[in-house]
């Protein structure tokens, strides 16, 4: 059996540590090895267009059914949960990554919006929802009649 030989890094775990923090605190993937499960941050774009938002989530392993989303006059929470696939006897995982859980995203937006209105499609593991500006945060355009 061969043995790999590793060099010593002393700051190995400060960095390590370090990583974690940042990760947690800015929302990505945590850096935490065999503790995944209940941990699940989807990754989220808001875009904003002259008359609308659109918030794309990747939501990869999931169906339509395992999301939820809910919409008031400023704020949108896409939630839901990916489910861990049960583990058979007679298997040997030498690496697990993927992250399971339950998850909750809440995305404040700048101005208030029409959920009547909201769109929303899954596909390819990415949830897109388009979400109409209301027409009280339009800008409104007055003529002045200069005398």
């Amino acid at each position: 059996m061969a043995m790999d030989i590793t060099r010593w890094d002393p700051w190995k775990d400060l960095r390590d540590e370090i990583d974690r923090v940042f990760d947690s605190f800015f929302g990505r993937y945590p850096a935490v090895s065999g503790e995944h499960e209940g941990y699940f941050i989807p990754a989220i774009d808001v875009e904003e267009t002259e008359k609308e938002y659109i918030v794309k989530a990747e939501l990869p392993g999931l169906s339509k059914d395992d999301i939820k989303i809910s919409l008031r006059e400023n704020s949108i929470t896409i939630s839901g949960e990916r489910k861990k696939e049960k583990e058979e006897k007679g298997k040997t995982y030498h690496r697990v990554e993927m992250v399971y859980g339950k998850f909750a995203r809440t995305i404040q937006l700048p101005e208030e919006i029409e959920p009547d209105k909201a769109k929303a499609e899954y596909k390819n593991g990415i949830l897109t929802i388009t979400l109409p500006k209301s027409e009280k945060s339009k800008p409104k355009e007055i003529e002045i009649e200069i005398k």
